[in-house]
């Protein structure tokens, strides 16, 4: 009877790999990631997605798998004080300039995946291997049209706007010290405007900002009930206020131009499981894993070429192409020096709101 339960326990493990559509997983490797039995990951995406990935993740390969969500930088920092004895294994979603940064300081282990085959564009992942692509999101704000009538304000439409003095104290933007898409916001206007033109607009900029939150999609979960009436962030985190029933948010794509995230996963060098998390890689890269991302309320585009985009999204008509051409590779060699020099152009003036527990 032992030998009859073990044989259909494989037999279950098999059919599980083979449900993955776009996945040409080796059995070999599945062997080894079920002999090492667990897996840490650490998720930068919202919470109900990564807990929906990890349980869909132990149904396939009866592997325990470990979730905690955290933002980008709150695992960067988390890494990089372990020197190379991480307490994960696996980073899964969040925008990729704190992955790069990671890569950079040689805390990321480099792997091709198989299944990187069916991503969209080879943009959608590093070169080197050391993190790829599982959706895109594009950058913009999200604004409380209740609120703004209130104050008898338009909204803003694009980002000189923000710099508007009527709009001080309206303006909530996430914490570079935390938070991935606010690093983002930093390459995206120097991108724009030229690196010491968007020191200065962050000093005018932050004459206006109510609050930096620690997590990317902070602003956008306080605009419906308005406590922040303009939110600079994701707009498919807005998109999951939105749906959730708050018909009072607007979206706004910049008029200037705007840039997008790549939404990652990545293995942690020196890990404790590589083989369970070479695995996940290469779930996270199959249509299985990235559509659960809409029945948990993350909407973003998926870069999986096999995979279906999310039905809710569709009537708001985002284009994903409708962004600027992002220079990932200075934001790769110099995220980390346009972070400081954005902390050094503030000064003291925001030291207070900036602080992390």
């Amino acid at each position: 009877m032992k030998k009859l339960a073990s044989l259909l326990l494989a037999l279950a493990m098999i059919l599980g790999c083979m449900s993955i559509a776009s996945a040409e997983i080796d059995p070999d490797l599945v062997a080894a990631a079920q002999a090492e039995g667990e897996l840490v990951v650490y998720g930068s995406c919202e919470e109900p997605y990564l807990m929906a990935a990890a349980k869909h993740f132990e149904e396939l390969y009866g592997i325990k798998v470990h979730a905690q969500r955290l933002s980008t930088g709150e695992v960067q920092a988390k890494i990089s004080e372990e020197k190379g004895y991480p307490s994960a294994d696996v980073w899964f979603g969040g925008t990729t300039d704190p992955y790069n940064e990671t890569a950079k300081a040689g805390l990321l282990m480099a792997y091709k995946a198989k299944n990187a085959a069916d991503l969209a564009d080879p943009m959608y992942r590093d070169a080197d291997g050391y993190w790829h692509g599982i959706y895109k999101g594009i950058l913009g704000f999200m604004v409380n049209t209740e609120e703004l009538a209130r104050l008898n304000l338009e909204a803003p439409k694009g980002w000189n706007d923000l710099l508007k003095p009527e709009y001080k104290d309206l303006v909530w933007v996430s914490n570079p010290n935390t938070a991935g898409t606010a690093k983002l916001i930093i390459n995206t206007m120097v991108q724009l405007k030229g690196h010491d033109e968007a020191m200065k607009y962050f000093v005018e900029l932050d004459k206006n900002v109510a609050q930096y939150t620690k997590s990317g999609s902070g602003p956008s979960k306080k605009v419906g009930i308005g406590e922040c009436v303009i939110g600079v962030g994701f707009l498919h985190d807005g998109i999951a206020q939105i749906l959730m029933g708050y018909d009072n948010i607007a979206l706004v794509i910049p008029e200037e131009g705007t840039s997008f995230e790549i939404g990652a996963t990545a293995i942690f060098a020196g890990c404790e499981h590589p083989n369970a998390a070479k695995l996940w890689v290469e779930y996270a890269l199959s249509p299985e894993c990235v559509e659960l991302a809409d029945d948990a309320e993350s909407y973003q585009f998926l870069v999986i070429k096999s995979a279906e985009q999310p039905k809710a999204v569709q009537p708001f008509g985002l284009d994903p192409n409708n962004v600027i051409d992002y220079d990932f590779e200075d934001a790769k060699n110099n995220t980390t020096q346009y972070v400081k020099d954005f902390f050094d152009a503030l000064g003291n003036a925001a030291d207070d709101r900036f602080k992390t527990q």
